[in-house]
């Protein structure tokens, strides 16, 4: 292999000029990169949303601060009236806003997911010589981390009001386990719908349309049992009755073997449904 090289006279430095062979080497096929794994990839996207909340702190106002205000509200205002004292409702309440909170906070998956369309970044993404759905896989894992740090700061701040979970450390864990799960399928939800709405607003306008009969007509707040016959119907069968179920039997140290099977049932139909509309539509964008 030679190398040529031109120098020049006077001040100017001697510029390299490297061989046609040299060309070659650099650029043959055999020294390229070998091509990321989908795990690898994926987890690549999902460090990129870490940054995107180490540049912008503000989002996690919706993970710190919003579940705080929300247990501290239905405590103080539900308590004395529906279970005697605000300690004694706390102790069926909390497993319910913890809920309600990570799953309210889901929908900004799709929010997230359609701005970065918005702004073209996803057309960039899409050119990249790596597995396509990483892009949106990663996007969720990254928004798993926001589920796990939403959980621990009501379950934090209930332990501080009187929390008492009587399956002690495992329970808790477990149930934390359990709501990471369904809201990992469950964000696969608003994926789909950030991909074929428009605008963000049109994103969290359909979210709160699907979320508020979720969260607020289930067993959240208080026994279905007290409810209408038409009512309890619905109640029974909405999958965040059966999520709440299984996470108050599991923190209360009596797990509902019933509601956790269907509680993985939804979730797989969740992912199947949606993340199968979700690829589809990706690919055809």
């Amino acid at each position: 292999m030679t190398d040529t090289t031109t120098t020049t006279t006077g001040r100017a430095p001697s510029v390299y000029v490297p061989s046609a062979e040299a060309l070659a080497t650099v650029l043959a096929p055999g020294t390229r990169p070998p091509r990321p794994s989908a795990l690898g990839a994926s987890l690549t996207f999902g460090w990129r949303a870490l940054l995107k909340i180490k540049h912008v702190p503000e989002q996690l106002f919706d993970v710190t601060a919003f579940p705080v205000i929300m247990v501290l509200m239905f405590t103080y205002l539900f308590g004395g009236a529906l279970a005697g004292s605000p300690r004694e409702y706390l102790q069926f309440f909390l497993p319910g806003i913890m809920v309600t909170s990570v799953v309210m906070i889901t929908m900004y998956t799709g929010v997230g997911l359609n701005t970065d369309i918005e702004k073209g970044i996803f057309d960039r993404f899409r050119t990249l010589p790596v597995w396509r759905p990483s892009a949106l896989v990663g996007m969720i894992f990254g928004d798993v981390l926001r589920y796990i740090l939403a959980a621990l700061v009501i379950l934090s701040l209930g332990l501080v009001l009187g929390f008492r979970p009587a399956g002690g450390v495992v329970g808790a864990a477990a149930g934390i386990g359990l709501l990471v799960v369904f809201s990992f399928a469950f964000s696969w939800v608003w994926t789909f719908f950030g991909l074929i709405l428009r605008s963000e607003k049109s994103v969290m306008g359909v979210s709160m349309m699907v979320l508020f009969p979720l969260t607020f007509l289930s067993n959240v707040f208080v026994d279905p049992s007290t409810m209408p016959g038409w009512l309890q119907a619905f109640v029974k069968v909405n999958p965040v009755t059966q999520l709440v179920a299984a996470i108050r039997g599991t923190m209360g140290g009596e797990p509902d073997p019933s509601a956790t099977m269907w509680l993985l049932v939804w979730s797989a139909g969740f992912v199947l449904v949606f993340g199968t509309l979700t690829m589809y539509k990706y690919n055809r964008r």
